[in-house]
């Protein structure tokens, strides 16, 4: 069978320390197009993975010479950039949070319906070991009824990682529209949700900017959240943990407490009621420091999709409802009142 052509659009970090190395170690797929309005950028990433390099995501998406696309670029692009690839029969991976509104979200769903093709957000959360086993617990009953959860996702800020430092666009609104929460909480809505099995119905939120000074979006979001069969808990997300990454997760449940990534050594620790301590030794959850060697899964799990036919593991409509957690939560922040998710 011929291998998958695939064009990057957006050559900014993710795409080189994710999307990009991560498909070139894929069998089933050739990595043809790279795309970005940077032009030294993307010559330099071309020559690098022997593709083609375009400066216009149109002209690359009509060229007949794609099957598939990673939309890499700044939030605000996310969503017309996926509906022209769907619109022109293509399959899409589109980084997260995978658009700015509601609407821009449905309007992504109903293009990937229309088309057939596959569309999938790039959420690598449930990939994670530790959260992939936490979840097969909490389904089996072991850990009884939830009663509460904390997640927090946080670390010094994109300007230590991003390819144009404190330029970034990360910083501006008009790109992209929201700052830590849409950065990293968009992460946990999407795992707590995969965790729980089941959505999250309230947002109480404070969101505010104390760390990045030059940023016009927040940096420090904590909130208190609501799931439909009434489990309380909070997500803090933030680009103001100046000297260490947190990416825990504790679940407390009625015969014990789920630790992830909470413990430098074990990914995954169960404290019972009864005194036991079951520690689990998974390797390290993926950092972007790291690249392609410590794969998400995120690009092969968007590539079986395709060559197997079968349904992404987050497809448009569970995209749609982690950035709905979301978007409450900014209008809970907006109008200091506790905001329903789906209304």
């Amino acid at each position: 069978m011929a291998k998958l052509r695939i064009g990057v659009i957006g050559c900014g970090s993710i795409a080189q320390y994710r999307h990009l190395p991560e498909y070139s170690l894929n069998n089933e797929v050739e990595l043809v197009a790279v795309c970005d309005i940077v032009e030294d950028r993307v010559k330099e990433v071309a020559e690098k993975y022997n593709a083609k390099a375009f400066t216009d995501y149109k002209e690359l998406i009509q060229s007949g010479e794609v099957d598939a696309i990673s939309v890499c670029t700044p939030n605000y692009l996310h969503a017309p950039i996926s509906i022209e690839g769907l619109t022109n029969g293509l399959h899409v991976l589109c980084e997260k949070p995978m658009a700015t509104s509601q609407e821009e979200a449905d309007a992504m769903i109903e293009a990937a319906n229309k088309s057939g093709k596959k569309l999938m957000i790039a959420h690598n959360q449930r990939f994670v070991r530790s959260h992939q086993l936490a979840r097969q617990l909490i389904e089996s009953g072991t850990i009884g009824k939830i009663y509460s959860f904390r997640t927090a996702f946080g670390h010094p800020g994109p300007e230590g990682w991003s390819i144009d430092g404190k330029e970034s666009w990360f910083f501006e609104k008009e790109k992209a529209y929201i700052g830590a929460m849409g950065d990293l909480g968009v992460h946990k809505t999407d795992l707590l949700r995969y965790l729980l099995g089941e959505e999250i119905v309230e947002v109480g939120a404070f969101i505010e900017t104390t760390a990045k000074e030059f940023a016009d979006v927040d940096d420090t979001a904590v909130c208190a959240l609501k799931t439909e069969s009434g489990i309380i808990g909070t997500l803090a997300a933030s680009w103001s943990y100046t000297a260490k990454e947190d990416n825990s997760t504790i679940i407390y449940g009625e015969k014990a407490i789920i630790r992830l990534e909470d413990n430098p050594t074990y990914s995954l620790v169960v404290q019972y009621t009864n005194g036991e301590v079951v520690n689990y030794e998974l390797g390290k959850i993926q950092s972007n420091a790291e690249g392609g060697q410590n794969t998400t899964h995120v690009i092969d799990n968007f590539v079986a999709s395709i060559v197997d036919n079968t349904e992404p593991l987050i497809n448009g409509e569970e995209g749609m409802k982690s950035l709905a957690v979301i978007l409450a939560a900014i209008k809970s922040n907006d109008t200091k009142t506790i905001a329903k998710v789906f209304e």
